[in-house]
């Protein structure tokens, strides 16, 4: 494993995080537990998660999950960065399903939501707290005035955004600087070769304020992760059909490069993540142990100039060309 600083921060995250969305609605908790300890073993100290995975079983069940295992020791909780998200309601907790202030970033919804996550992950800090998505509603003074409180009673470290656009960003940013607070220092956003509608505003925003990428799906639910193969080798369903066919000709000239250079598609799908610059660490999904191995491999691949344009051939992006600044 290699290890980078999350955004302009000092704080040091594995190249590759963890998600955990699968625990509990997919993989039952001596599961999820057995791919914690391998992911650690591996060196993953990088685990996301959010206050609402595994709400189809019970609100907060993957934090639960994650509580358990850090729970039974082994010095787990201080070898682990978990960042986890709020937003999502929550009704249900003790409240009414219609009672208003469930969800979403108000101040007593952000003390509220923070100490729920608190309890269930066994903690007493959480590393990086995540906006899971914009408030439209709630101005940002409150909010950071809010997060500020939780800073300075040492429950939170870290505060991070999902699903934000790159003004919100540049929102946050500005009204975090007037308060002399540091605002956000990461954005999780999905991010792929076949999504790549990023390049046009979050990654110039997050770069511009330093903030680090974590990009989710970076398989886009498993069509870069080697599908007309496996379909052909009926090992899995054509279940994304409409967006296969799309991208038909792209996937299959990605699965070709892929071929070509000796290695899976998914770990040619996440090496390219890996060499984009502003990205700190895709999040991938196991949902054995066994899954575990192939994203390892994408750490130490390198792809060389060509293989990247050839990448981009395929699948166009966003970035500027220094000609679209000519005058």
């Amino acid at each position: 494993m290699q290890y980078t600083h999350l955004g302009r921060t000092g704080l040091s995250v594995s190249r590759l995080c963890l998600g955990t969305m699968n625990f509990g609605p997919l993989t039952d908790e001596p599961t999820s537990h057995g791919i914690m300890d391998a992911a650690h073993d591996a060196g993953f100290i990088f685990f996301d998660t959010a206050t609402v995975y595994g709400r189809d079983v019970s609100i907060g069940r993957t934090e639960e999950i994650i509580g358990n295992w850090f729970g039974s020791g082994g010095g787990r909780r201080e070898k682990t960065v978990i960042a986890t998200k709020l937003y999502g309601d929550l009704a249900g907790e003790g409240y009414a399903n219609t009672w208003p202030n469930s969800g979403k970033l108000s101040a007593l919804n952000i003390r509220r939501a923070l100490d729920k996550s608190l309890q269930r992950l066994q903690t007493d800090y959480i590393d990086l707290y995540q906006f899971h998505h914009i408030d439209r509603a709630t101005p940002w003074e409150e909010i950071w005035q809010a997060m500020d409180v939780a800073v300075q009673q040492g429950k939170v470290l870290y505060v991070g955004s999902s699903n934000f656009a790159g003004w919100h960003i540049a929102q946050a940013q500005e009204a975090a600087a007037r308060r002399n607070f540091v605002g956000l220092v990461s954005e999780q956003s999905i991010y792929n070769l076949l999504k790549r509608e990023v390049e046009l505003e979050v990654i110039p925003a997050a770069e511009h304020y330093g903030l680090g990428l974590i990009p989710w799906s970076p398989l886009q639910g498993g069509l870069l992760g080697g599908v007309i193969k496996k379909i052909e080798e009926g090992s899995r369903r054509n279940d994304r059909s409409e967006e296969l066919e799309k991208n038909r000709d792209a996937i299959q000239g990605f699965e070709n490069l892929a071929d070509d250079l000796g290695v899976t598609a998914a770990e040619l799908g996440l090496a390219w993540l890996l060499h984009q610059p502003v990205v700190t660490a895709p999040i991938i999904g196991p949902r054995t142990p066994d899954q575990l191995d192939s994203a390892l491999k994408t750490v130490d691949l390198k792809l060389d100039t060509a293989t990247l344009g050839k990448l981009d051939e395929l699948f166009p992006g966003h970035k500027p060309a220094p000609e679209d600044y000519a005058w």
